[in-house]
């Protein structure tokens, strides 16, 4: 069986976030998908990445750094079209392309807080695939706590020494640059003492290990990033030297909506591929979809997708007016991811044995689930977020 083969059932409310405009750009997404992502993640997982000229094409597609200005090489739309690549690539059931991280996250950060020499040497070749970029945040033994890291980057002369490692990152293999949370100070406040510095993957000093042997999302690029002495020039700072962390809260709450996006889509995808299973599968001579706890259960869960699509979209409507709360999209991160968990869990029990195969959609997606409530911050971190505005 394969992925991307059936399309989510249509929700109990309809969606009013799109244009035709939007769903033109959808239509294209979808076959990008179709034709160059599924027919290759058996391939992508066996050698834990995509491949380079996967990148070039979904450049040359215009489904890179769509949200970013016409003059540096982006479309100049709405977070929606950002939106239809996350939920289309959910569809598809693939978790190898690590497009939204580097168009929605890296090039945020470069377009909202880089200079203009910044902009226009990363942006247009962000936008057509040449380079492809990374986010190192995470370290051994830090998780969720930012302010703890210990890669350090001290000024000597007009340039930054950089030393420490990076864990878990997301486009690191293949990467080009990455923009690394580094340590520049030594106050007392913690969160003061963080910057973030543009890397070139090609400088003295800057190696990576190899692709992370990881229970699910095998295909996806992941890798530990080290730096020995690393020199760069002071002028790969990004915005200014301590304003770190405050830039990273800044874009934290898009980056925990793309993981709500992908995982509503994500539960969307799995219930019709379950669904479709209990019309198809026979038991006792009828089909198991005809069964009352069957159809209960089915009913259960369509109303829990239900209900977080229409907060999701509320939210994104919040987003797309700049008023989403830091709390509203902890809220979406860590309830949606929740629920999710839960619907593919009760799909695997609704394939009964079947389900446990890889050769089943719903395995690979059972798998590939777990990690969206760690990353982005743990849904422990979104409850502790939450609870601070009460």
């Amino acid at each position: 069986m394969q992925s991307g083969a059936i399309r989510p059932l249509a929700n109990m409310l309809s969606r009013n976030l799109f244009t035709q405009e939007h769903e033109a750009f959808r239509d294209t997404v979808r076959k990008f998908y179709e034709k160059e992502v599924v027919p290759n993640i058996a391939k992508y997982e066996q050698q834990q990445h995509v491949d380079r000229n996967l990148w070039n094409k979904a450049g040359e597609m215009g489904l890179l750094c769509t949200t970013m200005p016409e003059q540096y090489g982006g479309y100049g739309v709405d977070r929606l079209y950002s939106m239809i690549l996350i939920e289309e690539q959910a569809y598809a059931m693939d978790s190898s392309t690590g497009f939204s991280l580097h168009s929605d996250i890296v090039a945020n950060y470069i377009n909202n807080f880089g200079n203009e020499e910044q902009k226009q040497k990363w942006l247009p070749k962000m936008a057509s695939g040449e380079a492809i970029t990374a986010i190192a945040m995470t370290e051994p033994g830090t998780g969720s706590d930012l302010q703890a890291v210990r890669t350090s980057a001290v000024l000597d002369g007009d340039e930054y020494i950089i030393n420490g490692s990076k864990i878990f990152i997301t486009n690191g293999y293949l990467c080009d640059m990455a923009v690394v949370v580094c340590k520049t100070g030594n106050s007392d406040k913690g969160s003061a003492n963080l910057s973030l510095i543009i890397i070139e993957a090609d400088r003295d000093g800057f190696s990576k290990g190899k692709p992370l042997n990881k229970v699910g999302m095998k295909g996806q690029d992941t890798c530990e990033l080290f730096f020995d002495n690393v020199r760069v020039p002071k002028e790969n700072l990004l915005g200014a030297e301590g304003m770190g962390f405050i830039m990273l809260m800044k874009e934290l709450a898009w980056e925990r909506m793309i993981v709500a996006i992908a995982c509503q889509a994500g539960a969307e995808a799995a219930f019709a591929h379950t669904v479709q299973y209990t019309k198809d599968r026979k038991a006792f001579g009828k089909a198991i979809g005809t069964f009352q706890n069957t159809r209960f259960k089915l009913a259960e869960l369509r109303t829990e997708i239900d209900f977080c699509r229409a907060y999701l979209d509320r939210s994104m409507q919040l987003q797309l007016n700049d008023e989403l709360g830091i709390d509203a999209a902890a809220a979406a991160k860590y309830k949606i991811s929740d629920m999710f968990s839960k619907v593919v869990d009760e799909c695997v029990q609704l394939h009964g044995g079947y389900g446990y195969m890889l050769e089943y959609p719903i395995a690979r997606a059972y798998i590939d689930n777990r990690a969206n409530r760690i990353y982005a911050g743990t849904n422990e971190i979104m409850k502790e977020l939450i609870s601070r505005t009460l």
